[in-house]
């Protein structure tokens, strides 16, 4: 009876090691057959990695491309943050002739000499253009009148025309001229006025008349004007 009841324990022990390598076996034998996707195979492996190269030597000059206009603009920044005299200093560096080397003296002298007949020639060219200018501008101008004729060259004497403040001494009268002109730049009404003594030989003038006199040579001290027409009476 004691061998009989353990020939079946030995057997259940030899068996269980043998259905467990059955079990992961069948079980490895289930997943292989279920996953077939997942396996690469030897010839698909290579095909994959060709069709990879090409997209990434095609990502690698559009990256390297999107770097260098980073950079550029980084560059570009740092240009326009530098002071005014250092931007100015390049521009003046960029511009400047290579150099020549060491030149003779004669050579020096004739590019001097060249460089002045330059400007010269511009500016006899400037000059004319600036004569026409101005000759057209008088062409166009309406015609002056007599007092207002230009005063200053030979043969003519200036003229003005002021009221007698006084006439106490003789043969003499002081004459207020009043002068109303526009600025030149800010086109405000300026009004100024000056004494001026004038020759009055029969003292036709009194005060508060209204007169014209002109220039004349020196006749006294302070007297460089003569009366020539009383215009209108003091009432």
């Amino acid at each position: 009876m004691a061998e009989d009841e353990k020939t079946p324990e030995t057997e259940a022990t030899t068996e269980a090691p043998a259905t467990v390598a059955d079990e992961v076996e069948t079980a490895s034998s289930e997943e292989g057959a279920g996953d077939t996707s997942t396996v690469d195979t030897p010839d698909e492996a290579p095909a994959a990695e060709q069709a990879a190269a090409p997209a990434a030597e095609a990502a690698t000059p559009a990256a390297s491309a999107a770097e260098g206009g980073r950079g550029d603009e980084r560059s570009e920044a740092v240009q326009e943050v530098l002071p005014p005299k250092e931007r100015r200093a390049r521009r003046r560096a960029a511009k400047a002739p290579a150099a020549s080397g060491p030149r003779t003296p004669e050579e020096r002298d004739a590019e001097r000499r060249a460089a002045r007949a330059h400007k010269a020639k511009l500016r006899r060219s400037y000059r004319a253009r600036a004569k026409a200018k101005e000759a057209e501008r008088r062409k166009a101008a309406p015609p002056r009148e007599p007092d207002s004729a230009p005063e200053h060259g030979p043969g003519r004497a200036k003229v003005r025309q002021g009221i007698v403040v006084s006439d106490k001494a003789d043969k003499t009268i002081v004459v207020r001229v009043d002068v109303t002109r526009r600025h030149r730049r800010y086109g405000k009404i300026m009004r100024t006025s000056s004494k001026i003594h004038a020759h009055d030989e029969r003292n036709d003038a009194g005060t508060g008349d209204t007169v014209r006199v002109v220039e004349c040579r020196p006749m006294s001290r302070t007297k460089r004007w003569r009366l020539t027409d009383v215009l209108e009476k003091a009432k």
